[in-house]
């Protein structure tokens, strides 16, 4: 599905240059949920945007389902730190707005957005504008928008970062729930062991800068996943296994 091969990218301030990635090789398997996490600062977001083409790299090359896609834009969807709705679309169009760019008929594209809507309990929303929405309600609608669009491949940077702990909780299972029915390949942004061990087949650990890969680590836990998981010994010992890693990058 996805495969960086040896990306670096660095960016000149103030006349110096600064190495900000190095030589990062990582892969997405076809309906994989493989997660990044790593020291604040350390390049996750930046490699993000060169996957989406929105930066050149240095060196290496971005390839996305047997195609060399680097510099290239429009191959995935992306789910932003913040909802981004359009302020001026209810609730169903900013839905329906996803289907229609997937290829769907305006009439089609409006009656999935009412069935997706009443499938993850904002029915009762469809005609409200996203101002009236608390913050879970709008990262699922966004959520929901990238889960519609046509490319195959989600792109999640820290989407429940400003969320507070019970709302992100309660986010987390709901968007395994989704996902389970409907799995596309996802590569996430977290700084969140908790949220990455929950959700992901795979962990890729970053350094500090220049960001690299330390460790890819698996997660062994079968799907569906339960809030149990929490308290297991496994679960804590894998969050301790990462956590060490993170430290010895400096990320305490």
């Amino acid at each position: 599905m996805l495969e960086l091969k040896g990306v670096s990218k660095s960016f000149v301030t103030n006349g110096e240059r600064h190495e900000v990635l190095r030589n990062i090789n990582l892969s997405v398997k076809d309906g994989e949920f493989v997660s990044m996490i790593g020291p604040s600062g350390s390049g996750k977001t930046t490699l993000f945007q060169l996957i989406g083409g929105l930066n050149e790299l240095d060196t290496g090359e971005i390839w996305l389902e047997g195609n060399n896609i680097t510099g290239e834009r429009g191959h995935i969807a992306y789910m932003p730190q913040q909802a981004s709705l359009l302020p001026w679309y209810s609730v169903k169009r900013n839905i329906a707005l996803a289907l229609q760019i997937a290829g769907a008929g305006k009439k089609e594209a409006q009656q999935q957005a009412e069935q997706w809507l009443e499938r993850v309990g904002l029915a009762e929303y469809s005609d409200e504008y996203p101002y009236k929405l608390s913050g879970g309600m709008s990262q699922r609608v966004s959520f929901l928008r990238a889960l519609l669009s046509p490319q195959k491949l989600m792109l999640l940077d820290e989407p429940f970062g400003a969320l507070d702990a019970l709302t992100r909780l309660h986010m987390q299972q709901w968007l395994l729930s989704i996902w389970e029915q409907n799995r596309r390949s996802v590569l996430l942004v977290t700084h969140s062991i908790d949220e990455a061990l929950m959700l992901s087949d795979r962990i890729v650990v970053l350094s500090s800068h220049p960001a690299t890969v330390v460790q890819e680590v698996s997660v062994p836990f079968d799907r569906p996943r339960s809030g149990e998981l929490w308290s297991t010994a496994e679960f804590n010992e894998l969050k301790q296994l990462i956590y060490g890693l993170l430290q010895a990058q400096g990320a305490g």
